[in-house]
């Protein structure tokens, strides 16, 4: 197949959405398919044998540390040269607009998939006026899909409620080489934490720093139990506010990690904290049960549907106060049940590579190939001139 991917975000940036691409256009070209990736100015000019397009881009006010690439003409000519067979708008917004309209425009199978809870931001940002305007928007630019995809089943029964159509499931995946197989070392526990001692915990947030992540609910922990220690990994529009916030307490930030690094520091800490629950996925979250690391999490539908309503992870109540601190006492007071719960994080993980959720998408891709009931005009003939 030949596949012309959309994305409103890419490398160098890093986020769920980035992780899950560049693992899928690995293994895209591995199955011999060949991609055509539009994407932010400042992506590689190539990736895993996918040809990449740059275009112009901006910043928005709810990711004012990404730039996001705008609709553009510039989509034209090299859409034209590469012939494809479909296009893919992950997560679209903006230039998502110009997948959707070369799509109709050309009368090309259309696949969209659903990344990001941006309308539930709204309500944590305090815009909650907004929320009903955004889900107008990302539901009418989704239903003009032929298919459209999601990370988790409590995001697809969102997105129905919400009126999406044609809602498919595009399954999980980690990097099981990278986590299974790293190792804690002395000197990345000190890198975590340097004042901690050989008897204290350290718990571990990784992602993105920001308002709607909840990381404040975490330092309830560290005032509340003087062997905890944070450790926390990402960059985002909210560290200033953070650092102010944690001055004082036993907090480490240390910016993005990535590969051997990140690997390191999961194995490497005593517990994986997950304050969010705007995620539609968490894809950290298996990043960390592939470290043998148990999970504190706050309770949302994704988070429950990932830890099995707490078999594979701890859950807490972030609405109650008290419940992050006892939760996270639990998992040192409970040997037996810690046991379970990392044996069965465990087992969820190791089925967890990449390959089933690529087998997916192409299965995904097929069908909607054979679903296409009008035979595709020629993108280089007369009639094509947008």
């Amino acid at each position: 197949m030949r596949i012309a991917m959309f994305t409103e975000t890419f490398l160098p940036s890093t986020d769920g959405i980035v992780t899950r691409l560049v693992a899928t256009l690995v293994r895209l070209q591995q199955e011999g398919h060949e991609v055509l990736l539009f994407a932010p100015d400042g992506a590689p000019p190539e990736y895993a044998g996918a040809k990449i397009v740059s275009l112009p881009s901006m910043r928005f006010f709810l990711y004012p540390e990404k730039r996001f690439p705008m609709p553009s003409r510039k989509v034209r000519k090299p859409l034209l040269e590469f012939q494809p067979d479909l296009v893919h708008t992950l997560n679209p917004a903006f230039i998502g607009l110009s997948a959707i309209y070369y799509a109709w425009r050309h009368n090309l199978p259309l696949v969209a998939s659903y990344h990001t809870n941006v309308p539930a931001y709204a309500r944590h940002y305090r815009l909650d006026f907004l929320e009903p305007a955004l889900w107008w928007y990302f539901r009418t630019l989704h239903n003009r899909a032929v298919m459209n995809l999601c990370t988790s089943r409590a995001t697809q029964e969102i997105l129905v409620q919400q009126g999406f159509k044609n809602v498919e499931l595009w399954e999980r995946g980690v990097d099981l080489d990278r986590y299974r197989f790293s190792h804690s070392t002395p000197e990345m526990r000190r890198k975590l934490a340097p004042t901690a001692k050989e008897s204290d915990k350290i718990l571990l947030y990784v992602g993105r720093l920001a308002f709607e992540k909840h990381i404040e609910q975490l330092r309830e922990c560290l005032t509340g139990d003087t062997r905890y220690h944070l450790a926390i990994v990402g960059d985002g529009p909210h560290r200033k506010a953070l650092e102010s916030y944690f001055a004082g307490t036993r907090t480490k930030f240390l910016g993005y990690l990535h590969g051997t690094d990140l690997a390191e520091a999961y194995r490497s800490a005593d517990v994986f904290a997950f304050p969010s629950t705007t995620e539609t996925l968490g894809l950290v979250l298996f990043e960390a049960m592939a470290s043998g690391l148990p999970i504190l999490a706050a309770d949302s539908p994704p988070t429950r549907e990932i830890l099995e309503g707490g078999d594979a992870g701890y859950i807490y109540d972030s609405t109650q106060p008290g419940s992050i601190l006892s939760t996270a006492n639990r998992i040192f007071e409970e040997n037996d049940r810690l046991n379970r719960v990392c044996a069965r994080a465990e087992e969820i993980s190791s089925t967890l590579d990449w390959d089933r959720p690529t087998e997916q998408l192409i299965s995904h891709y097929e069908s909607v190939l054979g679903l296409r009931t009008a035979p595709m005009r020629s993108m280089v003939s007369g009639r094509s001139h947008s």
